[in-house]
């Protein structure tokens, strides 16, 4: 398998919310907008210009960094990486001192009471073990809405979470399997509602969808 068929790291955010959501997106090729995505796409647009790469103090900020995992065979961006200035840390080409990776995600929204973001962020981490032959032990979500950061720890168990995911996201992509639909909380949120039609998903026969479709019309 070469780095091409990876699978998107971004996808791991989408699989852990809505397996059937990264499904369509990902095997079927189904996309649809709205504000949400909208807003989101501008949001990344700007913190992924390598323009704004800076060097503040201590920090080493680079934007839009290219990661990938030969173990979990994913590939994809970071929003932002800030190299910390730390004697234990790791080289870095064209500075003399040494720096700890600390990854940055950014999310238009509020924090999920899931771990579908932090388990991206452990995942851009593990990338970047990977590449850097380092250990990562913490990152960060900048969530737009309260316009703060929550601080991740990539325990185990969460590194569990993110190989558990892309291994059975391997598994879908091999079947070309897109998992049948369930209503959940995020479901009205989401740009392929009209797509996915959650409400097939409801143990009813296809009549009976049909007469209720055709008496709320």
């Amino acid at each position: 398998m070469s780095e091409i068929d990876y699978i998107q790291l971004s996808g791991i955010q989408h699989f852990s919310l809505c397996k059937r959501q990264w499904a369509l997106i990902h095997i079927e090729n189904k996309w649809t907008d709205n504000w949400r995505t909208i807003d989101g796409t501008i949001m990344h647009e700007r913190v992924h210009d390598s323009s704004l790469n800076e060097k503040r103090g201590d920090v080493i900020t680079m934007r839009a960094l290219r990661v990938v995992s030969h173990t979990l065979k994913v590939a994809g961006e970071c929003d932002a990486v800030e190299f910390i200035r730390n004697g234990s840390g790791i080289e870095l080409f064209g500075y003399a001192d040494k720096y700890i990776p600390f990854p940055v995600e950014y999310k238009r929204g509020k924090a999920k009471s899931i771990d579908a973001d932090k388990m991206q962020l452990c995942a851009q981490a593990i990338c970047l073990e990977e590449m850097l032959a380092c250990s990562i032990k913490n990152g960060a979500l900048f969530y737009g809405e309260p316009h703060r950061r929550v601080e991740v720890e990539f325990t185990q168990d969460l590194r569990n979470k993110v190989a558990d995911a892309t291994k059975e996201m391997h598994e879908f992509i091999k079947r070309g399997y897109t998992p049948r639909a369930t209503k959940c909380e995020y479901c009205n949120q989401c740009s392929l509602k009209d797509d996915c039609i959650p409400a097939i998903g409801k143990k009813q026969s296809i009549n009976n969808y049909i007469k209720k479709y055709l008496a709320e019309g």
